[in-house]
């Protein structure tokens, strides 16, 4: 009973805590480009409507993916995605079946989507700019600090699952010996 009602409070606090880390997302794929165009649409679109589709498409699907990976850092990592507040299990379920850094992606293609949406090639720019930093951090501080905390477990992990484009599949380990096979199928 007192490992249930810690498991729940240690969820309780994940949650909250990746509930205040939304800030940093919601900043990144939503301030800086509204600060970059007032989210003011070109006249006319490159590319029409189907671009606009396309724009508010990926729009979506961002905002689903992070609320997803979220969902994931809270319930199976029971931590948060910043720095400050890691989870304690590596989080390989969910959409981490398919690609090692949804996060970083989702907000990319909620950045490409508004710059298809509203037809700002500005966009594009800041997503390239801002790609530098991120690609770097997680080279040189993210991979090496899983590497430390879970040593085995994520070089399984990173050997099956690739940094920015998805898998077609979910990954799934295979056999007792493999690390968290019973997780990674959520």
């Amino acid at each position: 009973m007192a490992a249930s009602a810690a498991s729940a409070r240690d969820r309780r606090r994940a949650a909250i805590g990746t509930a205040a880390f939304a800030v940093a997302p919601a900043t990144v794929a939503g301030v800086v480009p509204w600060l970059l165009t007032r989210w003011e649409v070109a006249a006319p679109v490159p590319g029409g409507v189907p671009a606009q589709i396309t724009g508010a498409l990926l729009i979506g699907a961002g905002a689903a993916v992070i609320a997803n990976s979220f969902v994931h850092f809270a319930v199976e990592g029971l931590g948060t995605p910043a720095p400050f507040a890691p989870p304690k299990h590596l989080v390989v379920g969910g959409l981490y079946r398919y690609v090692r850094n949804p996060m970083y992606v989702s907000i990319a293609a909620a950045v490409a989507g508004q710059g298809l949406l509203l037809g700002q090639p500005k966009l594009f720019l800041a997503l390239a700019i801002g790609a530098v930093p991120v690609v770097g951090f997680v080279r040189l501080y993210e991979e090496p600090v899983l590497t430390r905390k879970f040593g085995a477990e994520y070089d399984e992990y990173r050997r099956n699952v690739p940094r920015w484009l998805p898998r077609l599949t979910p990954w799934r380990p295979e056999g007792p010996g493999s690390p968290r096979a019973s997780r990674s199928t959520r």
